[in-house]
């Protein structure tokens, strides 16, 4: 049952490591990798894809290592990044952008808020003055816009 509340504690903790090192890493020393995802290039693979492969180290490094030395609640701490990355993927790469096309457009409230609040990040082409660098958490002011479009919509 602890390795459960680790894994779980874990992926919960990802959504502020997310947040800080998309603020001031990705937008920081590593934009040159993070930029064409503000600033499209052609071709389907991106140089931002990189961090996929720099976020899934440490996930391996844990399962893997802590596999092999039977340290289990370090397999929970590789498995709740893990899960947090296939939640990022799921949720950034299919439902926001739809690199992979797998659902419609989806009129859930939750959807429409956070795809606001990635849209309103993207209208920065820069690295600077940059908004929104979360993702699962939607912040108040995303969800007040999705309020205020659907009662204009009910008039």
């Amino acid at each position: 049952m602890i390795y459960v509340l680790v894994t779980l504690l874990v992926f919960a903790l990802m959504e502020g490591i997310t947040w800080l090192t998309h603020r001031y890493v990705m937008h920081g020393f590593l934009w040159y990798l993070h930029k064409d995802h503000h600033q499209k290039e052609e071709g389907f693979f991106e140089k931002n894809d990189a961090f996929f492969v720099i976020f899934a180290v440490p996930s391996w490094l844990c399962i893997m290592l802590g596999s092999m030395n039977q340290n289990y609640w370090v397999v929970s701490i590789g498995a709740g990044i893990a899960m947090y990355g296939f939640a990022y993927f799921v949720v950034h790469e299919i439902i926001i952008h739809q690199r992979f096309k797998l659902f419609s457009r989806s009129n859930n409230r939750y959807i429409r808020a956070i795809r606001w609040a990635h849209k309103m990040h993207h209208k920065h082409i820069d690295k600077e003055h940059g908004e929104s660098f979360g993702m699962l958490i939607v912040a108040k002011q995303y969800w007040d816009k999705i309020k205020r479009d659907e009662k204009l919509k009910a008039v």
